[in-house]
């Protein structure tokens, strides 16, 4: 379907460290089907790449939200939390 090929597509441009058109790509795949979880989690372990660790937060969050089985997202949003307070204890 139309949300995993946008999904998949924004992947492989993740792989390849280009982020903002992984980004638009995850995003669309959102819009197209709001209640796929991969695509916020993937858009999330791009917002935490960048070090935009409450905006990644937010999308694992909602991806545990549709799926609250999802391991991975589970544990990149404990991560996420353990580097916001590591970046916080450094002082930026």
């Amino acid at each position: 379907d139309l949300a995993t090929a946008l999904n998949n597509r924004g992947h492989l441009k993740y792989l390849r460290v280009e982020f903002a058109a992984a980004m638009e790509d995850y995003a669309a795949a959102i819009a197209s089907q709001p209640d796929f979880e991969v695509p916020y989690y993937n858009r999330g372990l791009v917002l935490y790449r960048l070090g935009c660790f409450d905006e990644a937060m937010t999308d694992f969050r909602k991806a545990l939200e549709l799926n609250p089985q999802f391991e991975d997202a589970a544990l990149s949003l404990k991560q996420a939390i353990l580097d916001k307070e590591a970046k916080q204890k450094r002082g930026y």
